[in-house]
């Protein structure tokens, strides 16, 4: 494989569609012990340490609209360019989303800057420095999770 591409890292989130907000909340504190992140109309977010799972509600069946996954790169700045090129649908808005050739909906974020983090041994594994940007370490310290 080519070196000089976009490396993956890891994932930074999962967006699944539910028909009720409070009934997945209801449902999923029945399962497991969370922190609830954060509200908003028809939406809700579950605190995974420095990941989270969005609760997206609908009401039509799963079109992948909402529902999509985020993927972390160490540089994104080539992404777009070579999903368009693959064949992809760009999806518009103000992140790199596309639909791939089955109607998957992936969001590509940079390691850079998000809460999430490999652990220092995982990092040196990878040979990935794993810099942050300033508000992702903001964000981190907050929790008490800065490196």
């Amino acid at each position: 494989m080519p070196t000089d591409l976009p490396r993956l890292i890891g994932i930074n989130h999962v967006a699944l569609e539910v028909g009720d907000v409070d009934e997945a909340l209801a449902f999923y504190g029945k399962i497991f012990n969370f922190t609830l992140r954060g509200r908003g109309k028809g939406q809700a977010f579950i605190d995974l340490g420095d990941q989270f799972l969005a609760l997206m509600q609908t009401e039509a069946a799963h079109q992948d609209r909402a529902r999509h996954f985020g993927l972390v790169v160490d540089n994104r700045a080539q992404v777009r360019a070579l999903a368009q090129a693959a064949g992809a649908k760009m999806v518009d808005g103000p992140f790199v989303d596309f639909l791939d050739p089955w109607g998957n909906r992936v969001e590509i974020v940079a390691y850079a800057d998000i809460q999430f983090s490999k652990a220092s041994n995982v990092l040196r594994g990878m040979q990935f420095a794993g810099d942050k940007s300033a508000e992702a370490k903001n964000q981190l310290a907050k929790k008490n999770m800065a490196p």
